[in-house]
């Protein structure tokens, strides 16, 4: 059995379609949604709206970790404009294109910067969308928690600690646990790019430490410190960021 996994596919339609190749199974552990490059400014929802002058300033200034500098410039920015429509409209046109390559079978969860109910509308008959629920594939039982957790950037699909660790607690026993953020260790949560901690979750260590997967797979850190590492029993893996690579993780058995 091969599965191939993704994460932080980010607007890379043209590697989506073919992230398959090969493969059983595609698993896809979500940020299918592109606002703005970090490393090209000219790309995504953001400079398509403001140009990537803009998006330079803004960039310089999250990276900065001056978030509320960031947001004022944001809001005199989208002034005058309906946000919450236009950036539908713009998610939704990234939708249309991407969910139409995945494969079948795909098994796909939400990344952060993802907007879960519009999911429904593109996923076709063979794409299994799993948030705190399980899948069997291959004989192995495969469990998926999606989001991310509450930070200063704001992003849509940001949840509270004790809702994300309920979805965790929901999957019981797993051979593989999937996730789009890392479990909280800081050699896996340090982006040694952007020269910050991101947000891993507490409950997924504690899954990790008791339910005692053979692997826990995840992204979300594009330029992780450490992209894998063991914990007990559990190789613990980031899977890369794939907007980047362009290439799948494979998991073999």
């Amino acid at each position: 059995m091969r599965v191939h996994v993704v994460s932080d596919v980010h607007g890379a339609v043209d590697a989506l379609a073919k992230a398959g190749d090969g493969a059983d199974a595609l698993v896809c552990l979500g940020d299918l949604v592109l606002f703005l490059d970090y490393a090209d400014h000219s790309r995504g929802i953001f400079p398509d709206l403001f140009g990537p002058e803009n998006a330079d300033r803004i960039v310089e200034m999250r990276t900065a970790r001056r978030f509320d500098e960031a947001r004022e410039f944001s809001q005199q920015l989208w002034y005058g404009i309906d946000r919450r429509a236009a950036i539908e409209s713009a998610v939704r046109t990234q939708y249309a294109e991407m969910f139409a390559v995945l494969p079948t079978p795909t098994y796909a969860t939400y990344g952060n910067v993802d907007i879960p109910t519009l999911w429904p509308e593109y996923a076709g008959p063979g794409t299994t969308v799993l948030d705190g629920a399980t899948a069997e594939i291959g004989g192995r039982v495969f469990g998926f928690v999606g989001g991310g957790l509450r930070t200063p950037m704001n992003t849509p699909y940001e949840i509270d600690d004790e809702t994300y660790a309920a979805k965790v607690a929901a999957l019981g026993q797993v051979d593989v646990l999937c996730s789009h953020i890392p479990p909280a260790v800081p050699e896996l949560c340090y982006d040694v790019v952007a020269r910050r901690f991101e947000r891993g979750s507490e409950a997924l260590l504690d899954a990790i430490r008791s339910v005692r997967p053979k692997y826990a797979l995840f992204g979300h850190v594009h330029q992780p410190l450490t992209r894998r590492m063991r914990i007990g029993a559990t190789e613990c893996v980031n899977v890369g960021h794939f907007n980047a690579t362009r290439t799948p993780y494979a998991l073999q058995w």
